[in-house]
């Protein structure tokens, strides 16, 4: 047996998420599904690096699988894709050491949120980033943003349906960036809550839009309260851009 690891990226407009899930259209389902043909009707199962909600892309996604045959590592990528459908690619395959897990192996993550600021809406980004058509302060955004790095319990930026009990990340670093009518939020860190990132965005946005002052940030963390927050931003405008397994 072979253990393979591979990056793949994906629109997520017409998936239910990447976990399987019951009669729904899944990245997870559909994978498997495509290792099951390959395999002769054998179930092959892939472990993902985390899951994605319905909505959520994924520039850089990571997983990985067990299987017997001897197809050569940079084979895997073209007998994938041949079978996949166009809004799925893998990019690159490589054999992986036993112990390697595509979950529990991992350092830190990079999520993106994109952000489009015109007036006027556009068709080529409605499914692609959150259309917010008003007048905002990036300055304002990174000020608020400087309290978010670091160690810290984000239980106010996490959705209240986690079971999840530790809520204690540490966000490495936060970028906003300008790119004439987009704004993306990029996000590094050695983990992340459900709805962490969404959150986040909908925080610094309400910062940036003068109906939260920077400075309320750090009040906001140490409540652990996630009345608190913002709004949840939108999932169309959220990307697992990468994932990264040396620290």
């Amino acid at each position: 047996m072979k253990r393979v690891k591979c990056t793949i990226s994906y629109d997520g407009t017409h998936f239910s998420g990447y976990q399987i899930q019951p009669n729904q259209r899944t990245v997870q389902g559909l994978l498997e599904d495509t290792l099951s043909a390959i395999h002769k009707g054998e179930r092959i199962r892939v472990t993902a690096s985390g899951r994605t909600d319905a909505g959520v892309h994924a520039h850089g996604q990571v997983f990985h699988f067990d299987t017997p045959l001897t197809i050569p590592e940079e084979k895997w990528p073209v007998v994938l894709n041949t079978r996949l459908p166009d809004e799925v690619t893998i990019k690159n395959a490589q054999f992986v050491p036993e112990d390697f897990h595509a979950r529990f192996s991992v350092k830190k993550k990079e999520y993106r949120y994109r952000v489009y600021t015109s007036e006027s809406r556009s068709p080529f980004y409605r499914h692609f980033a959150l259309h917010y058509p008003y007048k905002i302060s990036v300055g304002e955004m990174k000020k608020a943003a400087v309290d978010l790095r670091g160690e810290h319990d984000f239980t106010s930026f996490c959705s209240a349906k986690t079971e999840v009990v530790d809520k204690v990340r540490n966000l490495h670093s936060i970028t906003i960036t300008e790119h004439e009518d987009e704004i993306v939020f990029s996000f590094i860190g050695n983990g992340f809550l459900y709805n962490m990132v969404r959150i986040l965005v909908g925080t610094l946005l309400e910062v940036g839009s003068g109906n939260l002052r920077s400075e309320d940030m750090k009040k906001i963390l140490d409540a652990k309260d996630r009345n608190q927050a913002g709004k949840t931003a939108p999932p169309h405008g959220l990307y697992l851009w990468k994932v990264d397994y040396e620290d």
